[in-house]
């Protein structure tokens, strides 16, 4: 019998979905807090988070996973939590960004951004697809490169009903290659003696998360620091329309290297409403046009965007657990392969933008 863990029944019988959530949700959740204290050791020994709690939480649940596989009870708790509280978290996410970002960076440059990405994602999907990586794996490389790294990647995983295995693949080599190029970018930067401007328009453009814009951008400067963080919001924001179009387009994606799954908190496929964006997705377009109208208090911005944080270590925790080490161990080097092509791609795109608005 399907597990019914729809909010009306958890309402109805608490105690009921607290008894079988609960053992995957602590689990989850305490592999989450490793994370973040193997982040906050990361800080205090290097100065700085390489890799971050959420990359933390794959890996540990990973580890975990392959030296013990957690008993049934714990199944639904963590499948909730790589679902549910993933979906929590998006909704939560839109609070951080504005429709006045949008205003802020000027036609011709919000232009040429939402086009970088309009190019970006389905030439990075073609890439991995040569490559031979699965559909949702290489449209999830695609749009973490093109949109916002981790982020983008954990959004669009439920969208596209994508693999445990695929989303922490994407995410793991993603993040690697993510503080490659924070690392690279400046003497890049330098070798094209790009002004401020123009190299924050390229850090934003290219690095993946905004913590990692501030650290890429510092080396040229405030004004690099200030155009790479409102550019990279920018990218934030296409997070809501490709992910629309996304679940439109997820009924046709073919069903290659996926494996069997419960599917107990999925709708029967015949009553499935592709045609219809989910409802995370909306309360994600929803938070940020509260914010665009000041809906939202200024005081509770800051404790909305940690709860965010939060809920995702929490949610890829859940997804190292239910990870098979040697599929995603298997998928190494295409992986590699296509997140290289596209970051190759993602910069080229940049850098031709630079020249179009006078670089």
């Amino acid at each position: 019998m399907a597990l019914d863990l729809s909010m009306p029944q958890m309402l109805r019988h608490p105690h009921v979905q607290l008894r079988i959530l609960g053992p995957g949700v602590v689990l989850s959740a305490g592999v989450g807090a490793l994370a973040v204290l193997g982040g906050g050791f990361e800080s205090a020994l290097f100065g700085a988070q390489w890799l971050e709690p959420l990359v933390l939480a794959i890996l540990f649940g990973a580890v975990l996973r392959t030296l013990w596989a957690p008993g049934a009870r714990f199944g639904a708790g963590i499948r909730y939590s790589a679902k549910t509280v993933l979906e929590i978290a998006i909704v939560l996410l839109g609070a951080s960004v504005s429709a006045q970002t949008l205003l802020a960076v000027g036609p011709e440059l919000l232009i040429g951004i939402v086009a970088v990405v309009a190019l970006v994602v389905p030439g990075s999907y073609l890439l991995g697809r040569a490559l031979g990586l699965p559909a949702r794996m290489a449209l999830l490389i695609a749009c973490g490169n093109g949109i916002c790294g981790n982020s983008a990647i954990a959004a669009v995983a439920p969208v596209i009903e994508a693999d445990s295995d695929d989303v922490s693949a994407s995410i793991a080599f993603t993040a690697v290659l993510g503080v490659a190029v924070v690392l690279g970018l400046p003497f890049l930067g330098h070798a094209l003696t790009l002004p401020a401007f123009h190299y924050g328009v390229l850090s934003g453009l290219t690095v993946y998360a905004v913590p990692q814009v501030l650290a890429a951008a510092a080396p040229m400067g405030t004004a690099a620091i200030q155009i790479g963080t409102l550019v990279k919001l920018v990218r934030v924001l296409m997070l809501g329309p490709i992910t629309v179009v996304l679940s439109l387009l997820a009924a046709g994606l073919p069903a290659e290297g996926r494996r069997m799954r419960d599917t107990s908190d999925l709708a029967p496929p015949s009553t499935r409403k592709h045609f219809m964006p989910p409802l995370f997705i909306l309360g994600f377009l929803a938070m940020i046009a509260l914010r665009s109208f000041g809906a939202i208090p200024q005081v509770a911005l800051a404790p909305m965007e940690q709860a965010a944080s939060i809920f995702t270590v929490i949610a890829m925790a859940a997804l190292g657990l239910g990870v098979d080490a040697r599929a995603v161990a298997a998928a190494g080097p295409r992986v590699i392969a296509t997140v290289t092509l596209s970051l190759v791609l993602l910069v080229g795109l940049g850098l031709g933008l630079l020249m179009l608005i006078g670089g």
